[in-house]
């Protein structure tokens, strides 16, 4: 057995230690109501918690493991900052982005390749169409397929291969647990969570996953939002600066920062994490995947304590949770559940 069959073997040990969530320890965080009936019940977790640590509040059990997946794209790209790669402020943005795949988007995407003498065949990352259903839409019209230019993660892989530059490695390996990058940014999520690395997968994109508790994960961003070491405050202006690059106009992660002055992003199977400047964030798992209360169960949070005006919370969910329908008229919708 290799050192990195045992230390994977280890690492599967300690999360079967910690645990990953599981229904026992999730509690309802939302429900569809139709004609005054719950239709449909939302099961997760969510934890409140401050750059130092503390937890404000806790909804289910915030210590079990989940995947954090996309929603520790902040967190690979302070690592990818570290190694001294230069970025323009919307390249920044789009390495840390799960993009919707619009042609400005793939424009940034090209670009960051092109200025460092590479085409789409460098990326690693799986040929899928584009994450927005207008943008697939419109491709297919066009006559194209998927690519990996259009995956939603083509900014964080162009976003590798820069860092890997950077630290004069192998860019054919970039993905390789055992790259330079990608030990940096193992060690980088260890020490913005806190917490060790207990269990490693990989990625929908093929980049190392690595599990985090909803606490440590929150706490980690809380950090990034307060701009807590230069690179953390050079993230948070880009972001700032460019918030369509994130996501995409229209879009949850990016009509939150635009309108809230919050960071927040989406792990596919149901995670959002979105960090307050002030140095709190919130982190979010639906247990079932279902990316329809994220956002609002989040944003609710931050109402709870303090941190966001409710009314300004109700006008962003307004353009983005669809209504419940009985024919032409409203009959219901989502309503968040927290006690």
């Amino acid at each position: 057995m290799s050192s990195a069959d045992r230390a994977l073997g280890s690492a599967e040990a300690d999360a079967r230690d910690v645990g990953a969530l599981s229904a026992g320890g999730a509690v309802e965080l939302a429900v569809i109501e139709r004609s005054g009936m719950i239709e449909s019940r939302h099961l997760g977790a969510a934890a409140v918690v401050d750059a130092e640590g503390r937890i404000l509040r806790a909804v289910g059990d915030v210590h079990a493991l989940v995947y954090p997946r996309s929603t520790l794209k902040p967190l690979q790209s302070l690592a990818v900052l570290g190694t001294g790669a230069r970025f323009a402020d919307d390249e920044l943005v789009l390495a840390t982005a799960s993009h919707c795949g619009s042609p400005a988007h793939l424009a940034v995407v090209e670009r960051m390749l092109a200025d460092d003498g590479r085409d789409a065949s460098a990326l690693q990352c799986p040929a899928q169409w584009p994450l927005g259903a207008r943008e697939r839409a419109e491709r297919r019209a066009a006559g194209l397929g998927p690519s990996r230019v259009t995956m939603n993660c083509s900014g964080k892989h162009a976003g590798f291969l820069r860092g890997s530059d950077a630290l004069g490695a192998d860019p054919s390996s970039y993905l390789s647990p055992e790259h330079p990058l990608q030990q940096r940014i193992a060690a980088t999520i260890e020490e913005w969570t806190g917490e060790p690395v207990r269990h490693s997968s990989i990625d929908g994109c093929g980049a190392p996953l690595h599990a985090t508790s909803l606490a440590g994960l929150a706490r980690g961003i809380a950090r990034v939002a307060r701009g807590e070491t230069p690179d953390a405050a050079r993230l948070m202006s880009a972001i700032a600066s460019e918030p369509w690059a994130i996501d995409g106009p229209g879009r949850a992660n990016t009509v939150a920062i635009e309108r809230l002055g919050v960071i927040a992003t989406i792990g596919a199977e149901g995670l959002v994490v979105i960090g307050h400047p002030s140095g709190v964030a919130v982190a979010v798992k639906i247990l079932d995947g279902s990316m329809r209360a994220t956002t609002p169960v989040a944003l609710a949070l931050l109402v709870g304590e303090g941190l966001i005006d409710a009314a300004a919370a109700d006008e962003v969910l307004s353009g983005l949770v669809e209504p419940v329908l009985g024919g032409d008229e409203v009959g219901g919708g989502l309503h968040v559940t927290l006690r």
